[in-house]
């Protein structure tokens, strides 16, 4: 029987190891702090040859029990068919050092789905089964069985991501006529994109509140963003949240909030106005945003969620309409997996979860 062991050391946030994944960097810790949760840091060493670190941020939630979740990481996996091991190996170690009241812990994957992995050959991505058989792959091999497929995921599963390693000439010609067609109309009814001051943040949130009403979606509250431009005091490193907006005249008609962590940039919250959608802001803010990135050094622009196929049915599927048109590839990711700890605990966050349709809070 194949075994993984994984042993684990604490240490302090800010000596976490620079990484491209934003959401594991001390940045993000401390914009997290700002919300209610507790960031704690650990090394780790594999059995099979891994060596890494991991944020893990904690927070108590109803039921006088605690969530511990992890962000996009760890950053570095073993491969696919050891997924599994190797986060069952590094939970137990993990629970060591948490609290009683920790019910679960969460994990956001990064690395790539074995499904796509499975269509490499050349075959059409298969999609992701259903969460049954997907925890019937996750768990082969181990000792407890314990990994459940979250009911959703709480990052990017899907994702489009644009190679920025070329010249700007070429990343303009990949893009779909029709979407040249929108920057380049933005651009002749003089839609400027500016870096914003974090003054202005009221008036992006007035957009995101018009753009979650339109599109159906829960808004985030104002706390939120406010907390991503907390952290003043830090040691930035590598680590930077941009804010652009894109106005014709005094008018501002889109806005975004992208990071910045090594050698990529990714698109965390937009928002638009009801009025002059046919201004085409949006299409103007992307193309300056892959611009800037490729200036400071990113090789890649990740633009968020999209439907993992072209699939009217799916809810994503505009995102998918809109961002496509940029160019790029489709990144399928392993998503979110839980791993309890405390199963009357967890029974009772899943119930909550699933009846209310509802995560973990931000």
């Amino acid at each position: 029987m194949i075994q993984v062991n994984v042993d684990i050391k604490p240490k302090k946030i800010h000596a976490l190891f620079p990484t491209d994944i934003f959401f594991q960097t001390t940045y993000w810790g401390r914009v997290k702090s700002h919300l209610g949760w507790k960031p704690v840091a650990f090394d780790f060493n594999s059995s099979t040859g891994l060596q890494g670190d991991v944020m893990v941020l904690i927070k108590t939630l109803k039921h006088d029990f605690a969530a511990a979740y992890v962000p996009q990481g760890p950053e570095l996996g073993p491969d696919p068919e050891k997924y599994g091991l190797f986060l069952e190996s590094l939970s137990q170690e993990l629970t060591k050092y948490m609290d009683s009241t920790v019910a679960f812990i969460r994990y956001d994957l990064p690395w790539v789905s074995p499904y796509a992995i499975d269509a490499t050959d050349g075959r059409t991505w298969p999609g992701h089964p259903a969460p049954e058989l997907r925890e019937l792959r996750m768990n082969i091999g181990t000792r407890t069985w314990p990994l459940r497929k979250a009911p959703i995921d709480l990052t990017v599963a899907d994702a489009l991501v644009i190679d920025l390693v070329r010249a700007e000439e070429a990343i303009f010609k990949d893009i779909k006529p029709k979407t040249r067609y929108n920057i380049r109309l933005a651009q002749s009814k003089g839609i400027s994109v500016f870096n914003a001051s974090v003054e202005m943040l009221p008036l992006f949130y007035k957009l995101y509140l018009q753009t979650a009403k339109r599109n159906g979606f829960l808004p985030g509250s104002y706390r939120h963003f406010s907390a991503l431009f907390s952290p003043v005091d830090h040691n930035p490193g590598s680590s930077e949240v941009l804010f652009l907006l894109a106005a014709r005249g005094q008018d501002v008609l889109a806005g975004a909030i992208i990071a910045i962590s090594g050698r990529q940039a990714i698109y965390l919250y937009g928002a638009s106005s009801n009025e002059q959608r046919n201004q085409m802001g949006s299409y103007a803010l992307h193309w300056e945003a892959i611009k800037l990135a490729r200036q400071k050094g990113c090789l890649t622009y990740d633009m968020g969620s999209v439907s993992p196929v072209s699939d009217p049915g799916h809810p994503f599927y505009g995102m998918y309409r809109f961002k496509t048109g940029f160019g790029g590839k489709i990144v399928h990711r392993n998503g979110t997996w839980d791993y309890p700890v405390n199963r009357r605990g967890y029974r009772a966050f899943r119930n909550y979860e699933t009846s209310f349709n509802m995560t973990i809070p931000k």
